[in-house]
């Protein structure tokens, strides 16, 4: 009979242990943020390009960055980002959330901070919806009396 024999491993083909990676989902009118932080230097990624280039109004970018800014974190992580939906202004919020939620995840102490400034509420203003028997949501026809 044959003897099996369990395959042993090499200490050089382990990897080496990756850093510790903080997961959220931001969400803001249709725009939905997935948002990954890694232990850096404070690089942000926006969907490959860098978030001076995708956000290029100076209020789109501080509205984006505002929870790393509140919470002290600014220098301490990458953050990687992958945004779709939406436009300019309601993907720079659901970037602002889902770095929120991240940050939540990498510290729970940070809740009361991000709470006081209003990071974590998700933004529940949509477009309304456009009814029939009218051009829009609120406009009406106009009115003939004769």
């Amino acid at each position: 009979m044959a003897e099996t024999t369990a395959p042993q491993q090499s200490a050089t083909t382990t990897s080496p242990a990756r850093p510790p990676e903080y997961w959220a989902t931001g969400r803001r009118k249709t725009a939905v943020a997935r948002v990954r932080l890694l232990p850096g230097t404070g690089r942000i990624i926006v969907n490959g390009r860098p978030l001076e280039e995708y956000f290029p109004v100076e209020s789109q970018r501080v509205l984006a960055t505002q929870p790393l800014t509140v919470t002290g974190t600014a220098g301490k992580f990458d953050v990687r980002v992958n945004v779709s939906g939406g436009g300019i202004s309601g993907q720079a919020g659901a970037v602002r959330h889902g770095i929120a939620r991240a940050l939540l995840a990498y510290d729970a102490t940070l809740r009361p901070t991000l709470r006081a400034e209003g990071l974590l509420t998700r933004d529940p203003r949509k477009k309304e919806r456009k009814k029939y028997g009218q051009p829009g949501a609120r406009k009406r026809f106009q009115y003939s009396k004769r």
